[in-house]
């Protein structure tokens, strides 16, 4: 009751501001579980995505931001609860990796849709990245589910990481056919089975999205650009 509300709310006045265009709506099916995976652009994206479809999408959410204290973080747990967003505690490295894979497949076995970005963090050039194997591809071989390749376009213009007042233009959604991976079930603990699935919903994103592939982590890429911008400061100098 509390999503349909807050998507009614948030997914209208997003359309109405923004008129994202969308491809491949007939891809989502109308019930039953499915894994949407997409590259990550911007914060915005996990709003937009849910915006476009009639179904609800859970995604993964930092816990912090179900638990900050004061009317404000009420306000702000209330809001990514509305919206579908899953709270998990990501500070415990390995741990916390196995608690969002398991979220993703209760929301799978209730027979929804579980979104989730493979480059495991926002690019931070609009490039596209290696997807990481663990989270992805376990959740599809665990539950059967298909995954569908979504590309996300254009947001990461309409909210750059550490804007906060978004820029109104139309971003784009495509959204790619299923892609079945039932043949690999029972061999999520075969590393190079894992490998081979992310690879593959990657080139499909890819195509999709036309974006630059960078066969590195996208976590990598933000230490480099990092390290080069201290090297580059006078301080680092």
């Amino acid at each position: 009751m509390i999503y349909g509300a807050v998507k009614f709310s948030i997914g209208g006045s997003l359309k109405l501001a923004f008129r994202p265009w969308v491809e491949g709506l007939e891809n989502v099916p109308a019930e039953g579980p499915a894994i949407l995976a997409s590259n990550h652009l911007s914060f915005s994206d996990s709003f937009f995505l849910p915006a476009v479809l009639d179904r609800k999408v859970t995604f993964i959410a930092k816990a912090e931001y179900f638990t900050s204290p004061g009317v404000k973080g009420r306000l702000t747990a209330a809001f990514f609860k509305g919206v579908g967003q899953l709270p998990v505690d990501r500070s415990g490295g390995r741990g916390a990796g196995e608690a969002a894979i398991q979220s993703g497949i209760k929301v799978l076995e209730s027979g929804e849709l579980f979104g989730i970005y493979p480059e495991g963090t926002r690019s931070p050039d609009g490039r596209l990245y290696r997807g990481k194997p663990g989270g992805l591809a376990r959740v599809a071989l665990a539950t059967g589910a298909p995954v569908i390749p979504v590309a996300m376009i254009d947001t990461e213009k309409i909210q750059p990481p550490g804007k906060v007042v978004p820029k109104l233009m139309r971003p784009g959604i495509r959204i790619g056919k299923p892609l079945d991976f039932t043949r690999y079930q029972g061999m999520e603990g075969d590393r190079f089975i894992l490998r081979s699935v992310t690879d593959e919903v990657m080139y499909e994103i890819m195509k999709l999205s036309g974006q630059e592939y960078v066969d590195i982590y996208a976590t990598a890429a933000k230490r480099q650009i990092a390290d080069a911008a201290k090297a580059a400061s006078p301080a680092g100098g």
